[in-house]
This record gives C-alpha cells, sequence and structure tokens, in this order.
C-alpha cells in the first residue's frame, strides 16, 4: 500500500531474452514542425512522413503520406496541429517524377518551428541565434574543409536516391533484464556519409515539460561504403522500464540520421537538430517495443 492507502500497482516484470525485428520507413521528418527536415531548390519542405490534413471539423489530423508543404504553413504553438499548405503531392517512386528534385538543408532559423528545444546546451548556447541559407546536401560548407582534404559527397542527392535507402532493426532485452541492444543493417543509404542514430523517448515531444532527444549510444555513429551500406549496434542501459514507474521515459523510437555537417556532436544529436543539421532518413513510423521491458539496477529501498 502506498501512504495514502491506494494500492500501488507491481511493476511489470521485465522480459529477458526477447527479440523483435523491425523494417524501418523512409522518412525525411522529425517531430512535425519543421515538417520536414529536407527541403527543395525553392524553399518549400520535403515531406515524407505524417502530413497534418484538413478536418471536416476545421482542425487538422496527420497521415502517413509525402508532399511538397510551403514554408509559409501556419505554425500552432508546440503540442497542437494546424493543417499543412501542400503545394503538391509528391511521386515516392524512386525512378518516379520527382527522383531528380535535389535535396537542401533547412535554413537557420529553422522555419515553421515551434519545439522549444536547445540539442547541444554545453556547445551552442546561442543556437538561437545564428543564422544560415539553405544548402543543397553536396555543398554544405563543412567547416574548416578544404577541397586537397577530398570532400567525398561532391554530387547533388537527389530524393530518388534518398528513396532508395532500407535498413532494418532487431531489438532485444539482456539475458539479466537489465540492458536493450538495438542492431541495425543498412543498404542504399546515401554513400561516403557519416551517419547517425538518435533515440526518441516517451518524453522527449511531453508538451508539457520536453526531454533533450540523445544520440542512441556515445558514440552513435556509423560511415556507409560506396554503395550506402553500412552497420549499427548500440547497448543501452534499462531502455523500456515500465512506464508506470515514476520519472520513467522509455525509448519508443530511433530515428537514422544523415548529417549534412558530416560530423557527430558527442552527448548531442546536433547543434541545431531539426534540418539544420542533421536530416532524418529511416525510422519507425509510430511508437514501438510497447512490450518490451527492462529493470535496470536500483538502489536497495531501506
Amino acid at each position: 500500500m502506498s501512504e495514502t492507502g491506494t494500492a500501488t500497482r507491481p511493476a511489470a516484470l521485465p522480459t529477458p531474452g526477447r527479440k523483435e525485428t523491425y523494417e524501418l520507413a523512409l522518412t525525411t521528418q522529425g517531430p512535425l514542425y519543421p515538417p520536414s527536415e529536407v527541403m527543395d531548390a525553392d524553399g518549400n519542405f520535403v515531406v515524407v512522413g505524417m502530413i497534418n490534413r484538413p478536418t471536416a471539423a476545421g482542425g487538422a489530423a496527420p497521415e502517413w503520406g509525402a508532399a511538397v508543404v510551403s514554408p509559409d504553413s501556419e505554425v500552432p504553438e508546440f503540442g497542437r496541429l494546424a493543417p499543412y499548405s501542400v503545394v503538391r503531392e509528391l511521386d515516392t517512386d524512386p525512378d518516379g517524377a520527382d527522383r531528380d528534385v535535389v535535396l537542401h538543408t533547412l535554413p537557420l532559423p529553422l522555419p515553421c518551428n515551434n519545439y522549444p528545444m536547445l540539442f547541444a546546451p554545453e556547445q551552442l548556447p546561442d543556437a538561437a541565434l545564428v543564422e544560415r541559407p539553405s544548402h543543397a546536401f553536396h555543398e554544405v560548407p563543412i567547416p574548416d574543409l578544404r577541397a586537397q582534404d577530398g570532400p567525398k559527397v561532391v554530387t547533388p542527392v537527389t530524393f530518388g536516391q534518398w528513396m532508395r535507402a532500407s535498413g532494418t532493426l532487431e531489438v532485444a532485452v539482456s539475458e539479466d533484464g537489465g540492458s536493450g541492444t538495438f542492431d541495425f543493417e543498412f543498404s542504399r543509404l546515401v554513400p561516403h556519409s557519416v551517419y547517425t542514430v538518435m533515440s526518441l523517448r516517451a518524453r522527449d515531444l511531453d508538451p508539457a515539460g520536453p526531454t533533450r532527444p540523445g544520440p542512441l549510444g556515445v558514440p552513435n555513429v556509423f560511415v556507409t561504403d560506396a554503395d550506402g551500406s553500412g552497420r549499427y549496434h548500440a547497448t543501452m542501459p534499462d531502455p523500456f522500464p515500465d512506464p508506470e514507474l515514476p520519472g520513467a521515459n522509455r525509448i519508443i523510437n530511433v530515428v537514422v540520421l544523415w548529417m549534412s555537417y558530416q560530423r557527430s556532436y558527442g552527448g548531442a544529436i546536433g547543434e541545431f537538430g531539426l534540418g539544420g543539421d542533421i536530416h532524418a532518413h529511416l525510422k519507425l513510423r509510430g511508437p514501438s517495443f510497447q512490450e518490451l521491458r527492462t529493470a535496470g539496477a536500483r538502489t536497495p529501498q531501506p
């Protein structure tokens, strides 16, 4: 019994040794605002993910799809939705009508952004004050780069190329129930590129007080080969605590990020996030891992 006399539900038991396998979904989207982490040459968002469509009642509802979205779209307060201003629908066939669209970063400050998050508080506490134009992915001004240093991403990255990627994820709970492993295999990502993997936790998008999204392991880096293939492994401490426990903040999704500045950021996912220096390429379509439970080491109670 608790101090108030109310029965306390016992914590759900761990699921030691349990494994689950997932196919990752193609995307260009992190949270719903900005609508995408990728733009075209005209400054429109190239959205593959949840599209906020108008409803008959005058509101908005997200549904998975692909569209070019105007940067003049309405931006509601964080946690609320408004319909995107859709310029046109996108052809997601890698050989389709939109295959030659050249992909760009978002400018800074980020347009259509309502996410109140400082991603690298120790590295760049003034991130919101930085101004930068949008750049084609192959023309991003990597700090201190000289031509003689041999940059590897030197031709346009197109929407058709982006939409050829694929990835699988195997998640397992350790035999002692205290940790979880994440094993990824990728194919047809952008070749010769730095990618990172981030975790999304249950409270990272909580309007009442979001927690800072973090890396899935540190370092959280892999580099693709000439064919765009790669692998990544991480072991995370207690990633799936019982959601009813006080302070529980489960991993509910993972996002594979193309790093436009070809570097990683230690304990941060990026300096700006949201298309300023990271670009979601693969993820799970919605919250996952609900059936997995871990129970990390806890301090004995007196």
